[in-house]
């Protein structure tokens, strides 16, 4: 038996990247129906949101889910109150320490996995008590590790010195790619990208033909300052690299940055001013569809390449 699956009850060992402004209750709950583990993105939502996310997802699937939780964002307690709840049984968390929350979700019985990019962090998390960990490679989008470990290396040390299972993300949208990682040593995949461009996928349809169109070379990882974030490189992108020639402070960028910039571009869908998160692998997405065919898609790609290897 794969150890993800039993772990969280599911058919395959694939899951949904909880994005900000692209994982709502219709995407999670989409691959949640197809087999895989949906997770709502609470990044991007007010607690009250939120609440309302996980009652429709509720409704809309009697299959396992979860719920992504950067602990860098505000109002996080609330977060974690309505997360218990709503009986929300999984819980992703990333972007802080995983003692911080790791112990109080598994007091109210909730499977608790945190995302790392280091074999530092990765100890840390088991040792604070997670299920399970997710291993993110500089290949990621969105908010990503300093140390540009990318997930080819970062998979077998993690693998090595972890006891627990382990997830691989960053760079991972095919049944190859899903294969490649459980040959490294991940027990299972994170998806993000690839997930980003569905139809049921909260983000605007501009910012989604974008990442369809996109070739590769087209992202950069910067802002390490604030926070690595991988962007799309258009205006607000070139207004950055511009400002960096200055030698700026982290106040500077944080002025540039402004508030709500993901938002205005992955969510209102403002290709020049906003802040376009998405991953390296962008350049293998070339359409949009359903999730459920995505994630039939990688399985059959992922049984069709096993059988290739077996050549060998």
């Amino acid at each position: 038996m794969n150890k993800i699956t039993q772990l969280f009850k599911i058919q395959y060992p694939i899951i949904q990247a909880g994005m900000i402004w692209a994982s709502g209750w219709k995407l999670a709950s989409a691959v949640s129906n197809a087999g895989g583990l949906g997770l709502i993105g609470a990044g991007s939502m007010y607690p009250e949101v939120l609440r309302e996310h996980i009652q429709k997802c509720k409704a809309a699937t009697d299959k396992p889910f979860g719920v992504n939780v950067p602990m860098l964002y505000p109002n996080i307690q609330e977060i974690m109150d309505i997360i218990v709840e709503e009986g929300v049984k999984i819980v992703f968390t990333s972007a802080g320490n995983p003692k911080t929350w790791t112990s109080f979700l598994k007091e109210k019985g909730i499977t608790v996995v945190h995302v790392v990019s280091s074999v530092k962090f990765a100890l840390k998390s088991q040792e604070a008590g997670v299920d399970a960990v997710v291993a993110e490679g500089f290949e990621a989008g969105g908010h990503n590790g300093r140390e540009e470990t990318t997930t080819f290396t970062l998979i077998p040390m993690v693998r090595e010195k972890l006891t627990i299972p382990l997830i691989a993300a960053g760079g991972i949208a095919t049944g190859r790619g899903m294969l490649a990682a459980m040959v490294l040593g991940a027990d299972g995949v994170q998806v993000g990208s690839r997930f980003l461009a569905t139809t049921e996928s909260s983000s605007h349809e501009k910012f989604k033909q974008m990442v369809v169109d996109l070739q590769e070379g087209e992202t950069h990882l910067t802002l390490k300052e604030l926070a690595p974030v991988r962007l799309i490189k258009n205006k607000f992108f070139h207004d950055v690299m511009a400002l960096y020639a200055t030698s700026p402070t982290p106040e500077d960028l944080k002025t540039l940055l402004g508030r709500a910039r993901a938002k205005k571009g992955m969510f209102e869908g403002d290709l020049e001013e906003g802040e376009l998160e998405i991953g390296q692998i962008a350049g293998l997405i070339n359409d949009i569809k359903p999730a459920a065919d995505i994630i039939k898609d990688m399985v059959e790609e992922f049984e069709q390449a096993k059988k290739e290897i077996a050549l060998f």
